[in-house]
């Protein structure tokens, strides 16, 4: 395995990173950003994953939100994965909510999507392993973060990960793709229309399980996309079911947008921070 820087760029005396490899897990060439403050002190670092939406690449993340200014406040590495795999071979839909910028994060069982379409193995073995040699001094400890698909991601990542996740937070997350046009989609297409195997993609279904670390999600209340497809009732309801503590904050007049994210970041990134040192 092999890496090419693609770009670095100074960012609140960290540096920004944006890099290109072959994914032997995708196969197919993806891109990846990772940030890593300065670290003056030489002291260990720990890891926080971003997840993006619909649509959206790692520069998304990197270049609208100014998370940056965080991640060197807090001495914390951010890692910011593609969304789905890339290129010419790769399959695809002409709609903007399947195939490339909508991998969904799972690990697809139906063609033409099986091939390559491997998100969360890809995550959660393949480039964890490429972001461990990257961080200097890398503590260990981990926590998983996203936004609207990307909530949906960082959500059944770290629920199938409690052991590893230190913290979990969300933006505008799918909470229950199962029961949401978005997720209804995705899932048929990636893994088919028996819907006993969507219940391990499902946060709503693995909320369920025990030893879950803390949980916050923001949810804007002008969201145009709030509550069709990210309505909050049966995630909300099977984790009182089985008392596990989620921290669900509305906010008033926010939209789906980066707008919105930047304004609180900052939230998110002193709960997780609580959790990592």
């Amino acid at each position: 395995m092999s890496l090419k820087l693609l770009e670095q760029h100074f960012s609140f005396n960290g540096v920004q990173y944006k890099y290109s490899h072959f994914s032997e897990v995708l196969q197919c060439d993806m891109t990846f950003s990772i940030y890593l403050p300065s670290n003056k002190e030489k002291k260990e670092i720990p890891l926080t994953w971003y997840l993006s939406g619909l649509t959206c690449t790692d520069d998304n993340f990197s270049q609208k939100s100014g998370f940056q200014r965080l991640a060197e406040k807090y001495q914390v590495a951010v890692i910011i994965p593609d969304t789905s795999p890339r290129g010419d071979k790769v399959a695809d839909d002409d709609a903007y909510d399947l195939g490339k910028g909508a991998g969904f994060y799972v690990n697809a069982t139906q063609e033409p999507w099986a091939k390559h379409y491997q998100m969360y193995a890809y995550i959660t073995d393949e480039l964890s392993t490429i972001a461990a040699t990257l961080v200097p001094n890398f503590s260990g400890k981990e926590s998983i973060m996203g936004h609207s698909m990307g909530g949906h991601g960082a959500l059944v990542i770290g629920l199938k990960n409690t052991a590893r996740f230190k913290a979990i937070s969300a933006f505008s997350p799918i909470l229950s793709p199962s029961e949401v046009p978005w997720g209804i989609k995705a899932f048929s297409n990636y893994l088919g229309e028996d819907k006993t195997s969507w219940k391990q993609w499902d946060a709503s279904e693995l909320i369920k399980t025990t030893n879950i670390p803390p949980i916050f999600i923001t949810q804007g209340t002008a969201d145009q996309f709030y509550p069709e497809q990210l309505i909050e009732t049966t995630f909300l309801k099977n984790a009182h079911a089985n008392n596990v503590e989620v921290n669900y904050k509305k906010v008033d007049g926010y939209d789906h947008s980066y707008f919105f994210i930047s304004t609180f970041l900052e939230d998110h990134f002193d709960f997780h921070n609580k959790y990592l040192r």
